[in-house]
């Protein structure tokens, strides 16, 4: 694949993203339908899981996204595969009223159907945590490299 060709296919993917999280934020089921493959597996930061089915009865019954932000995603493409990985913040509704906020790393796996779209078949967010070992030297450049760039 070239690079324009590898560019345009990583655009693909990140404006499929775009539209979960807004599908999420506006409670639009007809487009996460659309969007979420029937093989859905979707793990939330608890380690809740979720089968498509699930995931819609959960995003109508609780209507809890307000706001979802990315980072540093990185998109790797293998085939009609795609991993996308990469920072996230959910400000959200709590159960009890007011906000709360999830933050953490998240892993989605995407894949290209027969009809050339893309639709998500994973999703696995981890929640950021006490990093009890500190970090290792390949770790802090890398976190050097970051905060430089």
């Amino acid at each position: 694949m070239s690079a324009d060709a590898a560019s345009a296919v990583e655009e693909e993917i990140l404006a499929v993203e775009k539209r979960r999280q807004d599908a999420l934020v506006a409670t639009d089921l007809d487009a996460l339908d659309e969007l979420f493959d029937e093989s859905l597996v979707h793990i939330h930061a608890p380690g809740l899981v979720h089968t498509k089915a699930m995931l819609l009865e959960h995003v109508a019954t609780r209507q809890a996204y307000l706001e979802i932000t990315r980072q540093d995603l990185q998109v790797r493409v293998f085939g009609d595969t795609a991993v996308v990985t990469g920072g996230i913040v959910n400000r959200m509704r709590a159960p009890q009223g007011g906000e709360r906020v999830v933050d953490g790393v998240v892993t989605q796996v995407l894949h290209r159907g027969a009809d050339g779209r893309w639709r998500f078949v994973s999703f696995q967010m981890t929640p950021y945590g006490e990093q009890v070992w500190g970090q290792l030297p390949s770790e802090k450049v890398t976190t050097e490299k970051e905060r430089d760039a």
